[in-house]
């Protein structure tokens, strides 16, 4: 064998033996992450308007109930309308009638009341207060996410970032590209990897899935008002929180609806999950006392604990893992 032959050899080796070694790391950091969500007793999703409709949580919500039927963690939305974690607000947001709220304010009490172990926060969307990107807004930005960090460890739960979302700017009139803020916003979360802290880019993610889309039909959107995510964009955050825990099969269906059908995940079943989250929600939000106007308020923690054990019942009941 000459020496030619051997790099050749040396070289091919690295190349197939490279992809086999991040491939085992990849399965044990997925084995971990899956760990971390399934030992977790409960899971607090924080946000603003985006979170607070439930539709990518109720999503998530039954995935993690196909994963284990009978004793899958407790899902808590806490995610409020307008909220910003950089504490900023437009001037005459809602009309005039009140500021933006500021995570910040209610952080420790809905911590103290949920008790989570793990948490979901993905804010961004609102914290550029929907203008031309600005250092100082970023720096609040910043700041926020970092006493966010500061408030979850402090509580013994682990935080997972979640990147904003797209601004749809092909939906918008605006002179400039907010998504390019979004964009700036996202990879600096991101950078946060480096030291430790858990990312889903979900950014990225959705940016890729609208190019995609937009080939085969140019008028595609998830958010048709720029903003608040449709059917679909619902199913695609989910997606993207479900592949980040090893899962990858979701993402390459473009309907909640044909995936949970396929799995064998009722209706009704689904239905039940969601009014779960939508009790759950209302209560400990109304419960951790939140100051923004016009949410409807929630029953006492007593009575909606019955009631979702009630449902929790009903789901365990009827959804049965189908046999691999």
């Amino acid at each position: 064998m000459n020496s030619h032959s051997l790099i050749l050899m040396i070289l091919f080796g690295v190349v197939i033996q490279m992809p086999i070694a991040a491939q085992e790391k990849s399965k044990g950091e997925y084995k971990n992450r899956r760990a971390m969500l399934l030992n977790a007793e409960r899971i607090v999703f924080l946000g603003d308007s985006i979170t607070y409709s439930g539709g990518y949580i109720t999503h998530f919500d039954s995935w993690l109930v196909m994963q284990a039927p009978r004793n899958s963690p407790q899902v808590i939305n806490v995610g409020l309308p307008s909220e910003t974690v950089s504490g900023l607000s437009e001037d005459g947001h809602a009309g005039g009638r009140f500021p933006r709220p500021d995570l910040a304010e209610r952080l420790e009490r809905v911590l103290k009341e949920t008790k989570p172990d793990l948490v979901f926060a993905c804010y961004g969307i609102n914290c550029g207060i929907y203008q031309p990107f600005d250092n100082k807004r970023f720096e609040k930005y910043k700041a926020g996410i970092k006493n966010l960090q500061r408030a979850v460890k402090k509580s013994g739960a682990k935080l997972i970032l979640i990147t904003p979302p797209i601004f749809d700017d092909a939906r918008a009139r605006k002179k400039f590209s907010y998504d390019d803020v979004m964009t700036r916003y996202s990879r600096w979360l991101v950078e946060l990897e480096k030291s430790g802290q858990s990312v889903i880019d979900l950014h990225t993610a959705m940016v890729n899935d609208l190019k995609r889309r937009r080939k085969q039909n140019p008028k595609f959107t998830f958010q048709p008002d720029s903003v608040h995510p449709n059917a679909a964009g619902h199913w695609l955050i989910a997606t993207q929180l479900i592949k980040w825990f090893g899962d990858p099969e979701p993402a390459k269906t473009e309907s909640a609806k044909v995936y949970f059908e396929k799995q064998k995940m009722l209706g009704k079943t689904r239905k039940w999950i969601s009014d779960r989250m939508t009790i759950l929600r209302d209560a400990y939000l109304t419960k951790s006392k939140h100051k923004r106007p016009g949410i409807r308020a929630g029953m006492s923690l007593d009575k909606a604990e019955k009631q979702v054990s009630e449902l929790t019942k009903k789901i365990s009941g009827v959804y049965k893992k189908p046999k691999s």
